[in-house]
């Protein structure tokens, strides 16, 4: 069987969510069936670490598609062309977006529906693309994916016509993602915050990770105690940043204050696992995943209370209003204060993280690609 993969964001370092969900999942299946050949499509030049295994080619199909314009050409034009001479049974669409016009049968992931919860933070023109494209994605999709349980139910409530159609199939963190020693900690500790102990922010800088009421609740903290705790926001500057580099030059406690920028793979992981805790109160997510990579690193997590966080962290994570920058410093303060009540975080988020595995996700992927696949293939 020949199954095709849109690979546009398999990018080398600037995988985030979306990316390290295919990378993880599309590299087991590749490798668990060599007996298949897979057909990875790149918009753009790529790395041949994508190349998981023989049976994977990989083409180059132009042009690329980083907006909406090139969109629209490359999944119902230059793609679908591309494709014709392969003859693929199906087609998986890791992203959100499918083609529209292909008779290929398409599997398509839709991690969450954040364009339709803050419109104002997507730029008007892809804003525009998704209110107008993804009902047509689900109608045209053979078969839908999600990440969490709460994405499934708020795509079913917003397009009541995929119900019963979606299945959750969560993502887990990375082997990287785990607990390391004592004097290892130390040496990153001493390379990104000259030895200091800090909370760590994951994610790429823009107005849905709530980046502002993080310093907010890092003043209130850094009030209350004289330590010289740090606050590192590890990921690249995504989207509206400007206003938040703008206000971090007269912070009052800029000196406490590190941007590591995005962050290679292996640097990610030991950053996760040195950090004192974790803060991630972003307004909302589809799924979460440095949750899942800090609780696995033996680090507690203050989370957001809405959409899929409280479902991922269970028991595990402390949840605060994102929009509450007291409460949010409170819980770090509870954290610094108490170590016993640190260390019961500790254990529950090392618990909680053997719940997500990626082979147990590669396996129900798996299932539905080959119920995508028409019976006659």
């Amino acid at each position: 069987m020949v199954i095709a993969v849109n690979a546009v964001f398999l990018q080398k370092e600037v995988l985030e969510g979306y990316g390290h969900y295919a990378c993880e999942i599309l590299r087991r299946i590749v490798l668990a069936h060599p007996e298949h050949e897979f057909i990875f499509v790149f918009d753009r030049p790529f790395s041949k670490d994508f190349r998981f295994a023989p049976n994977v080619k990989a083409i180059q199909v132009g042009p690329a598609a980083r907006h909406v314009p090139a969109f629209l050409y490359w999944y119902n034009i230059s793609a679908p062309a591309a494709l014709r001479k392969y003859k693929p049974a199906v087609w998986i669409q890791p992203y959100g977006f499918c083609s529209l016009t292909t008779g290929i049968p398409q599997l398509l992931v839709v991690h969450d529906l954040a364009f339709r919860h803050f419109p104002e933070q997507v730029s008007w023109h892809q804003r525009w693309h998704y209110q107008r494209f993804t009902p047509k994605f689900l109608r045209k999709a053979t078969h839908i994916v999600t990440v969490s349980d709460f994405s499934r139910t708020d795509i079913e409530q917003q397009y009541p016509f995929t119900l019963d159609r979606i299945k959750v199939i969560p993502g887990a963190a990375r082997e990287g993602f785990r607990p390391i020693e004592w004097e290892q900690k130390q040496g990153v500790k001493q390379r990104f915050t000259a030895g200091c102990e800090y909370f760590l922010c994951v994610g790429g800088i823009s107005p849905r990770k709530n980046m502002m009421t993080v310093l907010k609740a890092f003043s209130l903290f850094k009030k209350w105690h004289k330590s010289n705790m740090k606050l590192v926001f590890a990921g690249r500057l995504a989207w509206q940043y400007e206003d938040f580099l703008a206000k971090l030059k007269s912070y009052k406690y800029r000196d406490d204050v590190v941007l590591t920028g995005y962050l290679p793979e292996e640097d990610l992981e030991q950053v996760t696992a040195s950090a004192y805790a974790a803060v991630y109160v972003s307004d909302f997510e589809g799924f979460g995943l440095p949750i899942v990579e800090a609780m696995q690193c033996g680090i507690p997590v203050i989370a957001g209370n809405n959409s899929s966080m409280p479902e991922l962290g269970g028991n595990a994570a402390l949840y605060a209003d994102s929009q509450n920058p007291q409460q949010i410093a409170e819980f770090m303060q509870l954290l610094y204060r108490d170590e016993k009540y640190r260390q019961v975080y500790v254990d529950r988020g090392l618990e909680r993280a053997r719940l997500f595995n990626w082979d147990q996700a590669a396996a129900a992927f798996w299932k539905e690609i080959l119920a995508t696949v028409p019976v006659s293939s």
